[in-house]
């Protein structure tokens, strides 16, 4: 079975890359194919493998500016032939799952999103530019993206999503049912230590954009006064610093030894944004620390209320106030965060996709068999 893996970008070091990571390590001789490829944003390990990017490697000022070129990557995913493939596993959260297969190539998409900017933030998106011509120039962009997102997502032979809450989008959008695998989270480094002495600080571990809403967080502990410390970097790093009072201190971006050092001392990881997944929350509760989210999308799926964490409800400042309010650190056992966080480890997910794999590849020989 020759196959081969399709990855939207390689640009930063996020949770899309992680899952790859794991990917890679079921089939390390598969050739990965991507839009753009910066080696220096990734891990140096990433360097030795076969990575193959297209022409917008090669335009102008692509690496601090590669966003404002998305009106090509429809035709630029399109350009990448994989035709002497049986198998064809994109990991996709916008490009990557729009690749033209032959017939006789199986295309297996894992779907981490629908484009989160054409659709559920787009309205969202279009408020917070100011610029008139922009905004004129995204409604005719978008429409065409649109299209072809959907055109696109007809090409994949079977869909796996992340969570319950993308299974739902991936039926919205694009009329397609699809399997639920989870994204694997590395039990084996987040783990918790004994006998360590807690600190008062609460944390984020987030990249910084709106449709995060850390602004939620930064105004509760505003408001409170507690400790609040901040890891990530993005586009709303600046607005938020200038809203924060001293109680919250911004990072930037962590190693992961970094990171696990910060939850493993933590009172508790704040989530408020509605997230696809959140491996973050995983990360937490197999360091042995809660969570306190807000009550939608992937956090639903991954924190139990009362045992692994606390959820508020609406996505108000108020409501998350109330719930830090009556916050009880003493009241959650590690051994219980731990547990619940070994159901989605690395092994199962990489046992369950590589099955899937192989279910669907002999299902298509089967089929093509009695053609």
């Amino acid at each position: 079975m020759k196959i081969a893996i399709v990855h939207d970008y390689l640009v930063q070091y996020g949770g899309a890359e992680r899952v790859l990571e794991v990917v890679h390590e079921i089939w390390p001789h598969a050739p990965i194919f991507t839009l753009l490829y910066i080696p220096q944003s990734l891990p140096e390990h990433f360097k030795n493998w076969d990575i193959t990017p297209t022409f917008v490697q090669r335009l102008p000022f692509i690496k601090s500016h590669y966003e404002k070129y998305f009106a090509l990557f429809p035709t630029a995913i399109e350009q990448i032939d994989l035709s002497n493939f049986d198998v064809v596993l994109s990991i996709s959260s916008a490009w990557a799952k729009g690749v033209i297969t032959t017939p006789q190539t199986l295309h297996i998409s894992y779907l981490l999103n629908p484009m989160r900017f054409a659709w559920e933030e787009y309205y969202s998106t279009l408020k917070r530019r100011k610029n008139p011509i922009y905004r004129l120039g995204i409604r005719f962009l978008m429409n065409y993206i649109r299209l072809w997102d959907v055109t696109s997502s007809h090409r994949i032979d079977h869909i796996i999503t992340i969570s319950n809450t993308i299974k739902a989008r991936a039926l919205k959008y694009y009329r397609r049912d699809s399997t639920i695998i989870y994204p694997p989270c590395n039990t084996d480094f987040f783990t918790p230590i004994s006998n360590l002495k807690l600190q008062d600080y609460f944390l984020i571990v987030s990249r910084l954009k709106f449709y995060k809403r850390i602004d939620i967080a930064v105004q509760a502990f505003n408001q409170l006064g507690l400790p609040l410390l901040i890891s990530g970097s993005g586009e709303m790093r600046g607005e938020l610093e200038r809203s924060a009072r001293p109680n919250i201190q911004f990072l930037g971006p962590l190693t992961d030894t970094e990171i696990r050092s910060y939850y493993q001392r933590a009172q508790a990881i704040i989530f408020p944004g509605i997230e696809d997944f959140g491996i973050v929350a995983l990360e937490a509760q197999a360091c042995g620390t809660p969570v306190i989210a807000f009550k939608g999308g992937g956090a639903m799926e991954t924190v139990i209320e009362g045992k692994t964490g606390l959820f508020f409800y609406p996505q108000t400042t108020e409501a998350l106030i109330d719930v830090i309010k009556n916050f009880n650190r003493s009241l959650f056992q590690t051994e219980l965060l731990r547990n619940n966080a070994l159901i989605f480890n690395k092994k199962v997910f990489q046992q369950k996709l590589k099955d899937f794999v192989t279910l669907k590849s002999n299902e298509c020989i089967d089929l093509h068999s009695r053609q």
